[in-house]
């Protein structure tokens, strides 16, 4: 069965492009087993978790064949089934294997057999900026969005300064991002509020202070979902905290792991996929699985600012973590899967009332990329991880109460600022590059299938610590500052369940969907539309203004799922990312008490100081001592001359 996967809407509509010249502009779309077993017997466990990454690694194969096939086509079709066909065979052997797997420990799983056959889903690309007496550009004629493309040149050669490009789905390796990706964060509507609290809310706030992952520890794998299996995850992580982190980690390891975190009692592992520049550099992974050889390519970007804060909840206290708590947020597969789990948020310094969902965001000059991750705070009291690695947490809903059975721990808030500029998108990125999320080979780099993960190793005592700290309304930990609702007044929203995308395609053009109105929570009182001006840009590190204190401000919700509204929280971005306070108070590593509340915003990791020391101010400080010194000098001259006056 033929199938011509790619066309055209810049020169009078969907002409048939040649995929030898063009590149296919599609993926590989399957169902994602994950979703449908829920409920796994502990003894199945290890063996469904390596059949699952089995299933992973056989759509990324297939992707590959794909991009292989479409390069050779010269006639504008492609033999679809010389693809899916051998990947449905390997996916429904594997599939009785998790089976089998299943019955031998319990009870045995029907209908997964209909889970292994997949599709081949158009994503048909246009050039960016490109005219067209056709249908509006990113519109197919049938009315349906259609994706944007690369731009990288007029005839479609995918040339660039670096080189042959891979053309067809856009970037660096021929798997996106595209254009329709981004939108100008200045087109957006603030859309960000502050769920209430209410009395006997746990106000309170514990910071950590990691790093930014400054020494490169990067891999593939994925310990929470895909133990055991070495590039389960396809795509590279940043990680921070625990320094003993990869698919072969056990609890033990874990537990006698170094770490990053400035307060050695947080081993924690916090990680996330890398963010990378699509400039035709060849990273230190482009021959290796999970990096350029599926299609994660460019520059690894690190972070300038990483801020981890623990916050509480808006109805009463938490309860202490269970140790070695297992959280993802967000789906790495949600381009394909649906944005049912997605849950992150994408804004700009001095624009964070303004929260993306299903678009990297257009930041203006002097302004840094900012990407939110807000996790789940309701535990079921009983597992540390689920089959699914999701049914054994849960969001709060928009008053902050859990689901039944579920208790409120602490709530997680990642922060993770880029010092990136935004790319050219009119001729794809070769001016400024384009810049984008790792992900599987067929998710196309999609900014809605962003994630993050978090393992929980703290020791008991700073969990209680925390805890204390949260529910006493206190802001501690290392780099800490003034908790949610501490010095402000509440404003109006709702809880962090994962964000409802923007209708419509996520390849769409800029500005469209997500960069209207903020979208309403369909069983609830739609959110209030913020008034006034909208927020001066700010530079990075400045904390943002608003009505409240600046952890009202930034601290920040979205668009709700039925159930309950989402959380695009943030915390300052003044707030510390690196280094604790504490390092420079004698005696206080290890101690509870100077943990707590020391110097409430200090700073992290230091950044080069711009200007002379009156600029900066660290000059002030000096002054005095300065002249101290002088009339010191001057003392002791008089002195010597007095005494050899009176001799």
């Amino acid at each position: 069965m033929a199938v011509n996967v790619f066309a055209s809407a810049t020169e009078g509509g969907n002409t048939a492009v040649p995929l030898g010249s063009s590149g296919v502009a599609a993926t590989i779309d399957c169902p994602d087993l994950s979703e449908r077993l829920t409920t796994v017997p502990q003894a199945a466990r290890p063996e469904v978790d390596t059949e699952l990454a089995r299933l992973d690694q056989q759509i990324a194969t297939a992707y590959g064949q794909l991009q292989e096939a479409a390069r050779g086509a010269d006639d504008g079709e492609l033999d679809e089934a010389a693809v899916l066909d051998p990947l449905e065979r390997e996916r429904a052997a594997t599939i009785e294997r998790i089976v089998a797997a299943v019955d031998k420990a319990g009870d045995r799983p029907e209908g997964l057999d209909a889970e292994a056959a997949c599709a081949l889903r158009r994503t048909e690309a246009t050039t960016a900026g490109a005219e067209s007496d056709g249908p509006e550009q990113g519109q197919r004629q049938d009315g349906k969005e259609q994706e944007t493309g690369n731009g990288d040149d007029a005839d479609g050669t995918g040339q660039d300064a670096g080189g042959q490009r891979p053309p067809g789905n856009g970037g660096q390796a021929g798997n996106g991002p595209v254009a329709g990706d981004y939108a100008a964060i200045e087109s957006v509507r603030p859309n960000a509020v502050e769920a209430p609290r209410r009395d006997g809310a746990s106000n309170g706030s514990f910071a950590t202070s990691c790093g930014v992952n400054a020494e490169g520890l990067f891999n593939s794998d994925n310990l929470i979902a895909a133990p055991g299996v070495g590039n389960g995850a396809h795509h590279f992580h940043d990680y921070v905290g625990n320094q003993d982190n990869d698919a072969f980690s056990s609890d033990e390891d874990l537990a006698a792991a170094d770490t990053s975190c400035a307060d050695r009692g947080d081993k924690s592992s916090y990680y996330w996929p890398v963010l990378r520049l699509q400039n035709g550099t060849v990273e230190q992974d482009a021959q290796s699985p999970g990096g350029g050889i599926e299609g994660n390519a460019g520059e690894i970007v690190t972070p300038a600012e990483v801020t981890l804060t623990f916050e509480g909840n808006e109805r009463g206290k938490v309860t202490e973590m269970p140790r070695l708590l297992r959280i993802i947020t967000g789906d790495a597969k949600a381009f394909v899967n649906g944005d049912a789990n997605a849950n992150a948020s994408w804004s700009c310094t001095g624009f964070e009332d303004r929260q993306l969902k299903d678009k990297y965001p257009l930041c203006p000059s002097g302004s840094d990329v900012v990407r939110t991750f807000t996790f789940q705070s309701c535990w079921d009291g009983r597992n540390i991880d689920s089959a699914n690695h999701r049914t054994h947490v849960a969001f709060a809903a928009a008053d902050g109460s859990c689901p039944d059975g579920f208790r409120p721990v602490p709530r997680l808030v990642q922060r993770i600022v880029y010092d990136v500029d935004a790319p050219s998108l009119q001729d794809g990125g070769k001016t400024v590059p384009l810049f984008a999320v790792d992900s599987f080979p067929e998710q196309l780099h999609k900014p809605v299938t962003d994630h993050s993960d978090f393992i929980n190793v703290f020791d008991e005592d700073l969990m209680r610590e925390m805890v204390d700290c949260i529910n006493t309304g206190r802001a501690c930990g290392a780099g800490a500052s003034p908790g949610p609702g501490q010095g402000g007044d509440p404003g109006e929203g709702a809880g962090e369940a994962p964000q409802e995308q923007p209708t419509g395609d996520p390849g769409a053009n800029p500005g469209e969907d997500a960069t209207d109105e903020p979208t309403e929570k369909p069983t609830e009182k739609p959110i209030e539309e913020p008034t006034g001006a909208a927020p001066t840009e700010e530079p990075t590190g400045a904390p943002q203004q608003g009505s409240g204190t600046p952890e009202d401000d930034a601290r920040q919700t979205d668009p709700a799922s039925p159930s309950a509204e989402p959380r695009a929280a943030t915390t300052p971005a003044g707030a510390a990312d690196d280094r604790s306070a504490a390092e420079a108070v004698p005696g206080a590593e290890g101690d509870a008490g100077a943990r707590e509340d020391v110097a409430a915003g200090a700073a992290g990791e230091p950044r080069a100081p711009q200007g002379g020391l009156a600029e900066t101010g660290s000059g002030l400080g000096l002054w005095p001592a300065a002249v101290g010194g002088v009339l010191f000098a001057g003392g002791c001259v008089l002195l010597v001359r007095s005494r050899r006056h009176a001799r």
